[in-house]
């Protein structure tokens, strides 16, 4: 039986509440439903949250933007128009 502590974080780009295991915090983790990129912080213990959900928004706007750039250019690779 494992021993491991979880605690409970909602993951700033989606909101799915994650169970992330207590060795993981202040470590960079990715959400496993939207692959949103964050610090595993157990906000609980914070009082309150002092982060900006715009900038979290705008930076996962951004990263997937990036993304299917990167698709495009690779599909086009040898398929001249």
């Amino acid at each position: 039986m494992s021993n491991s502590v979880n605690f409970a974080q909602g993951c700033p780009t989606c909101g799915r509440r994650l169970y992330i295991r207590v060795e993981h915090l202040g470590k960079k983790v990715v959400c496993q439903h939207c692959h949103g990129k964050f610090t595993a912080c157990d906000q609980s213990s914070l009082g309150h949250s002092h982060f900006d959900a715009s900038d979290v928004v705008l930076r996962r706007a951004n990263e997937l933007l990036r993304n299917a750039t990167q698709r495009n250019l690779h599909s086009q690779v040898g398929h001249p128009r």
